[in-house]
């Protein structure tokens, strides 16, 4: 038996590897991914004061911060068991939607762009930003302007563009300006055209990548997502839906409250990252996706029109529900859509500027969770706390982690397709290792530890054969 290991997984966030078996063959016989890093933020946080934990939590990613400062506040306000005031959950989402722009800009444009567009076995030196720079000038400077644009919406609403102390529980500190308002009107319409030019490049690559839409995760499995009462998407909002691969839907509109009932969460020797599962078909067999690609299967329509059009051109080309983790990229695009629409829509809403934008109150209930939809996916806070508002258990179900039983059976079955053992090439290991930033996966965010352990420790001698082992 040999081993194959790509440490470390390039372009991604956090620090990952994945190990590759071959049989005496040279075929691969298994395929692991390992995430090796791990964070205590469920253990640090105990005993701190419940409104400190959107400032805290949110420094477990410095991508996607707004997505934590948010789903920690919905906790916080469910401890407060306060009701928002309108203008306030609107501005909530007008901030995600801003990071969700982007974070998806990141990951197109910076971190995926070089495989699709260099292809995956170019030359590994030039296989990066600087390649995509160097032979696409006007797409790369696209995708700066394009997340220069999110953030500067971030920064505009919130004074900072990582880790600010705007969004808090109760609301936002601070009303919207109106001449902020007004710039980012004036700045929407560069951002939309940027959109609307790299979407047909992408659909022209797409018929380069045949074989990789066959075999990048390509199996079925549910995937999950945030939906209103109508079926439309949603990133703040709504309750979460499970559909099958089939299309139909397996359980629809569960309320933040119930994730519990719906979710497990299980613990793999090969990873310090948790592997959620869906509870009534157990693990590991209840596999599901969430993210970009999980989202706009889950739903029946974005209810933007512009996002509604290419989701119904998205469908015609691979159905309803579509099985390959190669297309998160192009869900990514649609999402991007998706998202400027809504940020027009409530920017052009007469209450946006209305200056009532925080409920205050103390603790009134001593558990409370918060769910919303970050740029990788389902993002769940679940937080407990004693009567003057100490936390005494925490919980976070981090995007990337719903993922991780998909990523390693991507993984296993690219490994399988692409690896020859007899002649290795470094671009068929750069497959396996694209098929992972398929996902986006955000590592540093996504390890936090459930109170258990699988953990197996093995004394090999200098040959490598077992001496003794510990496992639990």
């Amino acid at each position: 038996m040999k081993r194959i290991t790509i440490e470390p997984i390039s372009r991604i966030e956090g620090h990952g590897k994945i190990t590759i078996h071959l049989n005496d063959e040279g075929h691969v016989a298994g395929a692991e991914f390992h995430v090796t890093q791990i964070r205590g933020f469920e253990k640090f946080t105990e005993g701190r004061p419940f409104y400190e934990m959107p400032g805290i939590t949110a420094r477990i990613c410095g991508i996607c911060p707004i997505s934590h400062l948010l789903a920690s506040s919905k906790a916080c306000d469910a401890i407060m068991a306060v009701r928002i005031p309108p203008t306030a959950r609107k501005l909530r989402e007008l901030v995600h939607c801003a990071q969700i722009v982007q974070s998806h800009a990141l990951s197109f444009f910076y971190l995926s762009a070089p495989d699709f567009l260099l292809g995956m076995s170019s030359n590994p030196a030039r296989r990066n930003v600087m390649g995509v720079i160097a032979d696409y000038p006007e797409l790369a400077r696209d995708g700066i302007e394009l997340r220069k644009f999110g953030l500067q919406v971030v920064e505009g609403l919130a004074e900072e563009r990582v880790h600010n102390s705007w969004i808090v529980p109760g609301g936002v500190a601070k009303a919207l300006a109106a001449s902020v308002r007004e710039r980012i009107l004036s700045e929407l319409p560069a951002a939309k055209a940027i959109i609307e030019r790299t979407i047909p490049l992408f659909k022209r690559a797409l018929d380069n990548y045949k074989e990789e839409i066959a075999v990048f995760g390509s199996f079925p499995t549910m995937y999950a997502g945030l939906v209103d009462a109508k079926g439309n998407a949603q990133f703040y909002e709504g309750n979460l839906r499970f559909r099958a691969a089939s299309g139909e839907i397996v359980q629809d509109q569960i309320a933040a409250e119930d994730y519990k009932q719906w979710i497990g969460e299980a613990s793999l020797r090969e990873s310090y990252l948790k592997a959620p599962y869906f509870v009534p078909q157990g693990f590991p067999a209840g596999v599901y996706r969430v993210g970009p690609l999980g989202r706009i299967n889950a739903a029946d329509g974005c209810g933007t029109p512009a996002a509604d059009a290419e989701l119904r051109e998205f469908r015609e080309r691979f159905g309803t529900v579509a099985n390959s983790a190669f297309l998160y990229h192009y869900a990514r695009l649609i999402e991007i859509v998706y998202a400027l629409e809504r940020i027009e829509a409530l920017l052009n809403d007469p209450q946006i500027l209305d200056a009532h934008v925080r409920a205050t109150a103390a603790v009134n209930a001593l558990e409370g969770v918060g769910m919303i939809e970050a740029p990788r996916g389902t993002l769940i806070h679940h937080y407990k706390v004693n009567e003057e508002g100490a936390i005494t258990w925490a919980n976070l179900i981090v995007a990337t982690g719903h993922n991780n039983l998909a990523i390693g059976r991507s993984v296993q079955q690219v490994a399988e397709h692409y690896v020859d053992g007899a002649k290795l090439n470094e671009g068929m290991l750069n497959h396996v290792s694209a098929v992972v930033r398929a996902y986006d996966p955000c590592l540093s965010c996504s390890t936090h530890a459930d109170g258990s352990l699988a953990m197996r420790i093995q004394l090999l001698n200098a040959e490598g054969a077992l001496l003794d082992e510990i496992a639990n």
